[in-house]
């Protein structure tokens, strides 16, 4: 028998019945000072032991945690403390730079723009400017102001009717499910008053993506919510009916998100409530499954055909995919079948690895895709070495807060750039890490109403309208201080990172491919042996 245990059962069997003469207002011995100070605190310490005993005769007999068997009531203390650990890491423990993902310099920033306050930093830098991987920028003596024609990027390769004018950021993929229905129209409200555009994520269309009309790019996922027949198949008309509303300007077609790539999604039963049953077109009250992959194609050549099928659909809105990079030459095996059908993607969307979601298993999280800074440079060189680069355009998605993380995705090869967790962060997220239990603390990532109540849709719009001038501000200025007057001009050799105990640059750590270099017998050895793997035919 463990010392504590033998504290617990001298409390049980002492005690325990001392509290009870003295709640009989006994008065003897050693007890007569406690009896004197009166009921209350005598009913006091009888219910704390009371609780005591009961807690602890369960956990010695019955409870499955080995700790609360051995150390009766105490070990809850720890599980207490454990249970608390985040919070008081957040709030007390970590550094301004070294949480993830979020580090406290970032988090503070989004909430300083978000708010409209000041958003300069005092007394220099607390980033280690020497440590391996720091990337930097080259500044200009002659600086320059970027021109308003060079703010926003046109979307729409030839195939296409109707093009949309973007801005250089915009919200990333955050479905209504995973979000709560006033973050969605929040979001959706600051997109309109901001003039950018607002990602549906794969859960489809809902009334709080179009109430506040903010411009919309909707993303079909492997369950083809909003656009599917009742086995899940993938249903024209009812594509048709929703791509033509005038607020969806582009269609993005998901094959893998960077937090879980290559991995399908369950939303329990208990979730789909009759709004989310009507908007995704399914049962309520059913467990959905969304798969791993897509259903309507199986091959590069598939995928494209589906790209033209979506874009006729939609009267020829610009179309386009987005992926996390994972096997290089089935990347490769797509732009082969670019080159063989002729049908080309208006934009290709580009998902890091550090992306993140609401719910993904530790190891797809961990351990696969590729990073979005890296990926993007990749994807970048592979179009341009194949000649398709100018007719397709590029976002890059993946933990995106300041304006320098907007620069160094289009100085790789981006022409635009999604955010997701900072624009929930202008809404109020503090990174509690509670996204996948439905008991988010600020109402954000949640489906329940008395939590998302706390989000005041007029009053956050505006915060992320604010956090989204700011930082686009802060890229445009950075621009300009590297002496460019449009962000376009800008090329890997402009990025700068500490590798190997001297300062390179992109096109110096990685290799570039000049214009149609793959179409030729001069490919290099880092793209040549992917490139003969590839197949347009299959992957």
């Amino acid at each position: 028998m463990t010392p504590v245990v033998r504290l617990y059962w001298a409390i049980a069997l002492i005690f325990m019945p001392l509290s009870l003469v003295w709640l009989r207002g006994s008065i003897d011995g050693a007890v007569s000072i406690l009896a004197i100070l009166g009921a209350p605190l005598q009913l006091t310490v009888f219910l704390v032991l009371l609780a005591w005993v009961l807690v602890g005769a369960y956990e010695l007999f019955f409870s499955a945690s080995n700790l609360r068997r051995n150390y009766p009531v105490l070990a809850n203390i720890r599980y207490l403390l454990e249970y608390i650990r985040p919070e008081i890491q957040q709030y007390f423990i970590a550094n301004n730079i070294e949480e993830r993902p979020f580090s406290r310099e970032r988090r503070s920033l989004i909430y300083r723009r978000a708010k409209g306050a000041s958003d300069t930093l005092p007394f220099g830098t607390e980033q280690d400017i020497l440590a391996e991987g720091y990337r930097s920028l080259a500044h200009s003596i002659n600086t320059r102001e970027v021109a308003e024609e060079h703010v926003r990027v046109k979307f729409g390769g030839p195939a296409c009717r109707r093009s949309y004018s973007a801005s250089r950021l915009n919200i990333s993929a955050l479905s209504f499910g995973a979000l709560s229905s006033t973050a969605i129209a929040a979001l959706n409200k600051g997109a309109k008053l901001g003039g950018f555009a607002h990602n549906t994520g794969e859960g489809g269309i809902s009334r709080h993506h179009l109430e506040h009309g903010g411009d919309i790019i909707w993303q079909i996922g492997t369950g083809y919510f909003g656009c599917r027949n009742p086995h899940g198949r993938f249903d024209d008309s009812a594509f048709a009916e929703r791509a033509g509303l005038d607020v969806v300007k582009m269609i993005e077609i998901k094959l893998s998100q960077g937090a879980k790539p290559s991995h399908g999604g369950v939303l329990p039963g208990a979730k789909v409530s009759e709004e989310i049953a009507a908007i995704r077109m399914v049962p309520a009250g059913e467990t959905v499954l969304s798969p791993p992959s897509h259903p309507e194609f199986n091959s590069p050549k598939g995928l494209l055909e589906f790209v033209q099928r979506l874009r006729e659909l939609s009267e020829g809105k610009p179309v386009g995919f987005k992926l996390c990079l994972g096997k290089k030459s089935e990347f490769m095996a797509i732009v082969k079948a670019m080159l063989d059908t002729e049908i080309l993607p208006d934009f290709i969307t580009i998902d890091g690895a550090e992306g993140g979601t609401g719910a993904a298993p530790v190891e797809f999280s961990n351990r696969l895709g590729t990073p979005c800074l890296e990926a993007t440079y990749y994807i970048h060189q592979v179009l341009t070495g194949a000649g398709l680069r100018q007719q397709i355009k590029i976002i890059s998605a993946g933990h995106t807060s300041t304006g320098f993380d907007m620069l160094e995705k289009i100085i790789v090869g981006a022409d635009t750039v999604n955010a997701a967790r900072s624009m929930m962060m202008a809404l109020g997220c503090v990174q509690a890490k509670s996204c996948n239990t439905n008991r988010c603390p600020t109402g954000v990532a949640t489906q329940n109403p008395a939590r998302a109540r706390a989000i005041d849709v007029p009053q956050k719009a505006i915060r992320v309208h604010k956090f989204h001038q700011a930082t686009v501000h802060a890229f445009l200025e950075l621009c300009g201080a590297m002496g460019f007057s449009n962000p376009d001009a800008l090329s890997p050799t402009d990025l700068l990172s500490r590798h190997e105990g001297s300062v390179k640059n992109f096109d110096q750590i990685y290799q570039p491919l000049i214009e149609n270099q793959l179409l030729t017998d001069s490919i290099p050895d880092r793209y040549a042996e992917d490139w003969q793997k590839a197949s347009a035919a299959g992957y």
